[in-house]
């Protein structure tokens, strides 16, 4: 193809916005039933609902269930395994699920002729009665699940406790039909692990203020003939020990992800006769991540096989899957084009299915054969929705920042097969801040890096200090830093891009959403190194999310971040953006849902009030319907159009295939 001349920016590109909206999100918790595999899967187009999805054993893929039905959890907000199934030999398939609008569980036999009933009732107290991580346990004829349950208005008068629920549906309208299986004694748990003899289950605790990256306790009881729980107690970890997942091997050894070196590696642990826990031993200690930030109850890192084997997702920085030999310490990895691994594992028999993307496929569902060690798409597969010679070709960088400390980056220069800049321009770049702060940006392919380097603009993803999988030390880098230390991070990346030519310094912008927002914001209030940023559902003002202005989950966040507001409140005031408006002189787009109890709307709003009249151009748009991250395809393209906008208008090339933004002054 012959190469052309065209100013940064102004490059046309097949990768439109709804394109991109198109393919937004990925699958989810993974599930073996029976030959089949099943999955969470996004349908943008259908108003952002998750639709439960499963591949027959011929290959076909369909749903479970139709629209309107929407399979997610709403516990601690973030959601997190929202269904379970169980094959009957005689009767086929049963799934119970959560559905998002009323949180209620819903048992259905989608082989049969019936619709969904719902299993649990509801309740008019607060957020209601929500329910996540269920397991199927046939035998008793239960579901044991985490349940989460309002006492009271407020988003804090909340209680957790693991539960069963009667399969019979005679808890519909009835909560004292929920039998409860822990006393309620710990503010977060996660669902409960039964032992391959049924005698034992294990579960992950913890409370304010630690977030579950910080500190958590693994909880072991017995089981009573009756399903009671009994003599449950503390077994190993504590306030600076993280352990986000925990299961059995099939020889009725605890297994445990705990960061106890300063990197979260796999150990087992035996019970000794009376059922205590002897030490746990790691099989695998590496200076790598075998697990990560617990943002959703459910998640996993490791499967054990049926043969004694584990399959483990790790990795540093980037992920693999491999195979772990316990007995003999040997680790092998599968071959393939993937870079990063979801947190979710399946198997059957001898095969293991995962969730995987890299720098030019999207997320899809890998199947690892272990006894041959080869790979193959199973499910969701990636396709080209466009020709791959319109993608970026990232780099991945260490920069140095502040004190000599390492940062990590992804570069995605701008890109384009027929199209270059004219000689001696150097092209805009916009550094993305990722959300948490306690996550990473992975290496995969995303259509909205593609839709911003197609047409010539380059995009520079940011894993600051306090970013996850660099090991925990990293982690703690944000400890009592939020505000500063990804602030310099992101500020040097964008500096050094600039000082060795890559980027043009005048033309540099700073975006990110939620945790990103707070940064983007914050970098626009403490630097002078970008012409403009977005901020998407954002942060914007410390002493109000600290005080009953977010969920319960993320409430004592700050203490850890920022530091306990009685003890340091004139720090809540020197980070928070909203104090200093009069610092912000570059023009900003703010998008918001409106519907969002995380980073509620009434910040963005504080923070307009207080732009209003000092002159600097900004634009907001706020959506009903979306909460904290957009899901609905509609929404994703009016943002991804806005974001385009404002660099056109600041950044100076023409775009008159988006509309255009109003701006405030």
């Amino acid at each position: 193809m012959t190469t052309t001349t065209a100013a940064y920016g102004s490059w046309p590109s097949p990768v439109d916005a709804a394109l991109a909206a198109a393919h937004d999100g990925r699958p989810e918790y993974l599930g073996a039933v029976g030959d089949e595999l099943w999955w969470t899967a996004p349908r943008p187009a259908e108003g952002g609902r998750r639709a439960l999805v499963r591949r027959r054993a011929d290959g076909a893929e369909e749903s479970v269930l139709p629209a309107p039905w929407n399979v997610r959890s709403r516990v601690i907000e973030y959601g997190g395994r929202p269904w379970a199934a169980a094959v009957r030999p005689e009767d086929g398939p049963l799934t119970v699920f959560c559905h998002f609008p009323d949180q209620r569980l819903y048992a259905y036999e989608p082989d049969a002729d019936a619709a969904p009933r719902p299993l649990t009732p509801v309740s008019g107290t607060g957020g209601g009665l929500r329910w996540v991580d269920p397991v199927i346990h046939l035998d008793r004829s239960e579901v044991w699940c985490v349940l989460e349950e309002f006492t009271g208005p407020a988003p804090t008068d909340v209680r957790r406790v693991l539960a069963a629920v009667p399969l019979d549906g005679s808890a519909a309208d009835d909560r004292a039909a929920v039998r409860e299986l822990s006393d309620g004694r710990h503010r977060f748990v996660t669902g409960p692990r039964l032992s391959p003899d049924g005698r034992r289950v294990a579960w992950i605790a913890w409370d304010h203020p630690r977030m579950p990256w910080d500190g958590t306790e693994v909880q072991l009881a017995d089981v009573a003939p009756d399903g009671t729980f009994r003599g449950a107690r503390t077994v190993v970890g504590g306030p600076a020990e993280s352990i986000p997942q925990v299961d059995w091997d099939t020889e009725g050894r605890l297994l445990l992800v705990s960061d106890r070196t300063g990197w979260w590696n796999l150990y087992r642990a035996d019970l000794d006769p009376v059922g205590d826990l002897t030490d746990p031993v790691a099989l695998c200690p590496r200076a790598e991540e075998f697990g990560g930030p617990l943002w959703k109850i459910g998640l996993n890192w490791f499967t054990p096989l049926e043969d004694g084997l584990i399959a483990v997702v790790h990795g540093r920085g980037s992920t693999a899957l491999g195979i772990l030999d316990p007995g003999r310490g040997t680790l092998v990895d599968a071959a393939g084009p993937w870079t990063e691994w979801a947190s979710t594992l399946t198997a059957h028999g001898t095969r293991v299915v995962g969730v995987a993307a890299g720098p030019r496929t999207s997320y899809e569902l890998v199947e690892l054969d272990t006894r041959t060690g080869r790979t193959r798409v199973v499910g969701a597969a990636h396709t080209d929705v466009v020709d791959p010679a319109y993608h970026p070709e990232p780099r991945v960088r260490t920069f140095t920042g502040p004190g000599g400390r390492e940062i990590h980056a992804q570069i995605h220069p701008p890109h384009h097969p027929g199209l270059t800049g004219p000689e001696g321009e150097r092209p805009p770049y916009v550094i993305w801040a990722h959300g948490g702060p306690t996550g990473h940006a992975p290496l995969v392919l995303d259509l909205e890096i593609t839709y911003f380097t197609s047409r010539g603009i380059g995009v520079a993803e940011v894993n600051y200090g306090g970013s996850t999988g660099y090991g925990r030390e990293y982690r703690e880098r944000l400890r009592e830093q939020w505000g500063v230390v990804d602030v310099e991070d992101c500020a040097a990346v964008a500096e050094a891009l600039a000082a060795e030519g890559t980027a043009d310094p005048a033309r540099l912008a700073v975006r990110g959403g939620s945790a990103g927002g707070w940064t983007t914001a914050a970098s626009l209030v403490a630097t002078e190194v970008y012409a403009c940023g977005t901020i998407l559902f954002p942060i914007l003002d410390l002493r109000g999310w600290a005080t009953d202005e977010t969920h319960d989950f993320e409430s004592q966040y700050l203490y850890g971040l920022i530091g306990a507001l009685d003890e340091v409140p004139g720090r809540y005031k020197e980070r928070s953006p909203i104090e200093h408006v009069d610092r912000v002189t570059a023009p900003f787009l703010l998008l918001q849902g409106l519907d969002d109890v995380i980073c509620p709307p009434a910040q963005a709003e504080r923070f307009l009030a207080a732009m209003a009249g000092r002159g600097v151009p900004h634009a907001y748009l706020a959506f009903e319907g979306e909460g904290h991250g957009f899901r609905g395809a509609d929404t994703l393209v009016r943002a991804l159009e806005a974001e385009l906008s404002l660099y056109a208008r600041v950044f100076g090339f023409d775009r008159p295939d988006v509309p255009g933004l109003e701006y405030r002054t």
